[in-house]
């Protein structure tokens, strides 16, 4: 189980720029296009409290299935689990409708259903 960061993919310059000074924690934009997307993924990753966190948005819709996965490859191995919270409404925070988030605790293997059931 690994949480890494694609380095190619992170912003060097400007107000979000960071380098790999601060780890697995910055801002990235990944360009990966697909048949129905062609603008860059907008990225967050942190690893603070005992949680591995990616952010994923873009400007004017939500991300797809296939972004998430070609996302959760890249910041996690192909074999990892990771998953995405629906808490209880009280607990809601949207600070941007169009961003959706993957997560994982850290030195957790989260207990899955039998695969026939996913």
């Amino acid at each position: 189980m690994s949480f890494h960061v694609p380095e190619q993919f992170r912003i060097r310059k400007g107000p979000r720029a960071t380098t790999e000074k601060i780890g697995n924690n910055g801002a990235f934009l990944v360009d990966v296009r697909t048949a129905k997307r062609i603008a860059p993924l907008r990225i967050i990753a942190s690893d603070g409290k005992g949680w591995e966190h990616v952010s994923i948005s873009l400007e004017n819709k939500c991300p797809s299935w296939q972004d998430m996965c070609i996302i959760k490859n890249l910041f996690w191995d192909e074999e990892d689990c990771v998953i995405q919270y629906h808490p209880p409404r009280s607990e809601y925070v949207n600070n941007n409708e169009f961003c959706l988030h993957l997560w994982r605790k850290s030195g957790y293997e989260f207990p899955l259903p039998p695969s026939i059931m996913v």
